[in-house]
């Protein structure tokens, strides 16, 4: 049974191989003349070119919480392909280059898979105007784009004169802490000086209190003096006593009186010598009170000094601590200087790093001419007109078995 199938089917191809031999003249007429038509219709219709470019729309610098920067664009490439092909840009194009919109060609754009490139092309009879229209394209798009750069780069401005501000702002204030620093400087020098010149005051005092030590030492010493001469006056009194009272037991005639008198004047000279001794002693011993109250006030004094120099030591070391105090303040002051100034580097780096819109490729028009394509359509025409031409010749041919299977055996 399959052998027989198969014989059937060498056989029906045998037979359509014999009719298309057979009617080889009516397949390759029709076949040859559709592609001669195609290639005179393709002469005659006009050439088209297609112009293309690719766009980079603008982008900047951000930086992100974790302190990354990356780069951001102004648009999303997508969005800005979509808006050109849904034809936004093209009555602005058209005022520009006076094309009327029912004459103004299509324009496609597409986003470059994995990248932030937009591919904008034209088909146009005139490469030029392609070129043009792209061209006004790109403008458009560039001052679109621009102006959120500008304003991106006028808040950086803003930024660098605020910072710029802030510096001035600090260095004013280091230049008012440095002025107090100066005043502060100058007081210490002042407490310095007061000191030097209690020192040299309690010098003097040191002295003085020496000086008075040491006439203290020769009061004592004439009291002593005068007492020991005062012993002696006494001594001598009580000798004349003696005397006087043991003329009296004698009771010699003729000198007696005169004995009595003698002995009475020499005991009232060293009696009021006495005194005079006794009063010098009393004004020895007034001077020695004098210098020991005057030894101990001068002693008050130094310990006064050192209490006021030593006041004014803890009050210079509060200063210096207050002087140290500012320098650190200093010391931050300028810090924060040092960055304001990485911020204001950070912030013009971020400037130089903007980037505006680019033609990365210029409008370029094709080599060739990509419609009419002259052999496609030639081949198309050719192998469509042989399709219609068999199909037509198996169509008639088997009409014509047909016919035949119907008419009466003789």
């Amino acid at each position: 049974m399959h052998q027989d199938e198969m014989e059937l089917k060498s056989i029906n191809l045998m037979e359509y191989f014999t009719v298309a031999w057979k009617r080889r003249w009516a397949i390759m007429i029709p076949t040859v003349g559709l592609a001669v038509l195609a290639a005179a219709v393709n002469f005659v219709l006009p050439k088209v070119w297609e112009v293309d470019a690719i766009i980079i729309p603008g982008k900047f610098l951000t930086q992100n919480q974790q302190g990354e920067f990356r780069h951001v664009l102004v648009v999303d490439p997508k969005q800005v392909a979509s808006q050109i092909t849904e034809k936004s840009y093209n009555t602005l194009i058209g005022a520009e280059l006076n094309i009327a919109s029912r004459e103004f060609p299509s324009i496609s754009a597409e986003n470059l898979r994995d990248t932030n490139l937009i591919r904008v092309s034209i088909r146009e009879k005139d490469p030029q105007m392609g070129r043009q229209i792209l061209t006004a394209l790109f403008n458009v798009l560039k001052s679109d784009f621009d102006r959120k750069i500008d304003v991106e780069i006028s808040s950086l401005n803003n930024q660098v004169e605020q910072t710029k501000n802030k510096i001035l702002d600090l260095e004013n204030e280091i230049k008012t802490r440095e002025n107090e620093i100066k005043k502060t400087q100058n007081d210490i020098k002042l407490k310095e000086l007061d000191i030097e010149s209690r020192i040299i005051e309690k010098e003097k005092t040191n002295k003085e209190i020496e000086a008075d030590k040491n006439k203290l030492k020769i009061t004592e010493q004439r009291i002593a003096g005068i007492q020991e001469e005062m012993k002696s006056v006494k001594t001598r009194i009580d000798e004349l006593d003696k005397q006087q009272q043991k003329s009296l037991t004698e009771k010699k005639e003729g000198t007696e009186t005169l004995a009595l008198l003698l002995y009475s004047n020499e005991v009232q000279q060293n009696l009021r010598y006495f005194n005079t001794l006794d009063e010098k002693i009393s004004a020895e011993r007034l001077n020695i009170e004098n210098l020991v109250y005057s030894i101990k006030s001068k002693e008050q004094g130094l310990r006064q000094i050192d209490n006021q120099v030593s006041q004014i030591k803890t009050t210079g070391d509060t200063i210096r601590t207050g002087i140290d105090s500012i320098n650190n303040e200093i010391r931050t002051l300028r810090n924060t200087i040092s960055n304001a100034n990485n911020e204001i580097k950070l912030i013009e780096d971020k400037k130089n790093r903007i980037d505006y819109a680019q033609l990365v490729k210029e409008p370029t028009s094709s080599s060739s001419p990509v419609s009419p394509k002259k052999k496609q359509n030639v081949l198309i025409a050719g192998f469509l007109g042989f399709l219609l031409s068999v199909g037509i010749v198996f169509f008639r041919e088997n009409l014509k078995n047909q016919k035949n299977e119907g008419r009466p055996k003789a």
